[in-house]
This record gives structure tokens, C-alpha cells and sequence, in this order.
């Protein structure tokens, strides 16, 4: 399972062990979690896979008329490349999951 940033930002406030893992979207975003010793998960950096996914995810996206930042899109890619579900607050992720049913999306709460 992947986390996006605001959970991971809200674990880390917590102060709860990260067992999921991240993107590097994340680690830019919230740079404090390459340092946070309760971080056990792994990072997945993007490569030129993801980023063609991503491309194909925003032009779907357009033709709907609902395009997405390139953090959503990225994630999103590699959750749909590396076969992992995305555990999420943000419910724009379920867009996405309309043009492309192979992204799998838990919205917490």
C-alpha cells in the first residue's frame, strides 16, 4: 500500500510507526520523512513508466474534462505500475479511477 502526503504528514504528527510506502512525490513534498525514524516503508521514485502513464492518465482525464495536478497524476501512475492500492484522503483520486479501473483507491476518512 502507498500513502499520500497528507497521511503521511498526519502519521508523522501522530507520531505512528509508517509501515506503507510512499512516492518521491512525497518525500518532496514533506522532506521531513526521509528522516523520521518510525518510517518503515519504501519509496518508490518515479521513472519514464510512470511518467508516460501519468501522460495517458491526463489526456483521459481532459477528454472528461477534469484534468489533475502532476503529484496526483504521478502517484496515481505508480500505484497503477507497481500493482499497489493507494490509501488517500482526497477523493479527486477516484476520477481517476473512472478513466483507468486498474487504480486501486481507499479513501480514509
Amino acid at each position: 500500500m502507498i500513502i499520500d502526503t497528507p497521511i503521511a504528514i498526519q502519521r508523522v504528527a501522530n507520531g505512528e510507526t509508517i509501515d506503507e510506502s510512499i512516492t518521491s512525490v512525497t518525500l518532496i513534498e514533506f522532506p521531513p520523512i526521509k528522516d523520521y525514524e518510525k518510517f518503515d516503508g519504501k519509496i518508490y521514485f518515479m521513472g519514464e513508466e510512470e511518467q508516460l502513464t501519468a501522460v495517458l492518465l491526463q489526456i483521459k482525464l481532459r477528454k472528461i474534462g477534469s484534468p489533475m495536478s502532476i503529484g496526483d497524476l504521478l502517484i496515481a501512475a505508480t500505484c497503477i505500475n507497481k500493482n499497489e492500492t493507494l490509501l488517500t484522503k482526497d477523493k479527486d483520486f477516484m476520477i481517476i479511477k473512472e478513466v483507468e479501473p486498474t487504480l486501486k483507491v481507499v479513501i480514509e476518512d
